[in-house]
């Protein structure tokens, strides 16, 4: 499993991709996501090994130019930040439940990754930018202290960036709510 992830967004479509398609020719990265979000924005998410992510962002920052968003390197990202974000995650329960949001993407999967590292919670969703005029939230599960202390972790980041949008936890989620989530 690659080390790092890295992601460069962009307010042109057009530029998104040109710069996409250079960020992957520079670097031995592969492409997690490269497409098209809420209000016509682009993302470009790459992993690999530290180095190579760490070019390949570079790169699209510079190529961007006057459309460039955010960005964001995660040298050592939680495994479980992948299946979050391509929406692969069923946790077999959900206990206590916790969601952030954010204006950024960037942001968000910085948030997430934080919030996965500082208890024992598993992904649930890590939704990026369609739909939801270009912000993101980031759902989670786990006992209610451990959900407190991952968003509390998450919040902090979003917060220091001035980008949180909000932040919930619910203690005990209705069993016929829990269904919305997936």
């Amino acid at each position: 499993m690659p080390s790092a992830i890295g992601v460069v967004e962009f307010t042109s479509v057009a530029r998104g991709i040109f710069t996409a398609d250079q960020m992957v020719k520079v670097s031995d990265v592969e492409i997690v996501t490269a497409s098209s979000s809420c209000p016509g924005k682009y993302i470009a998410i790459v992993h690999g090994d530290v180095a190579a992510v760490q070019d390949s962002v570079k790169t699209g920052e510079r190529i961007a130019e006057e459309y460039f968003v955010d960005s964001m390197i995660i040298p050592n990202v939680s495994p479980e930040v992948f299946p979050a974000i391509t929406g692969t995650t069923t946790p077999e329960r959900i206990q206590a439940l916790g969601v952030m949001e954010s204006f950024s993407i960037a942001t968000m999967i910085l948030a997430a990754d934080a919030a996965l590292k500082a208890a024992n919670v598993e992904a649930i969703e890590l939704r990026l930018g369609n739909g939801l005029g270009g912000k993101a939230f980031f759902t989670l599960t786990g006992n209610v202290a451990a959900v407190e202390a991952s968003i509390e972790a998450g919040r902090a980041i979003a917060e220091e960036k001035g980008l949180l949008v909000n932040a919930e936890i619910i203690p005990s989620p209705s069993e016929r709510f829990i269904p919305c989530l997936f």
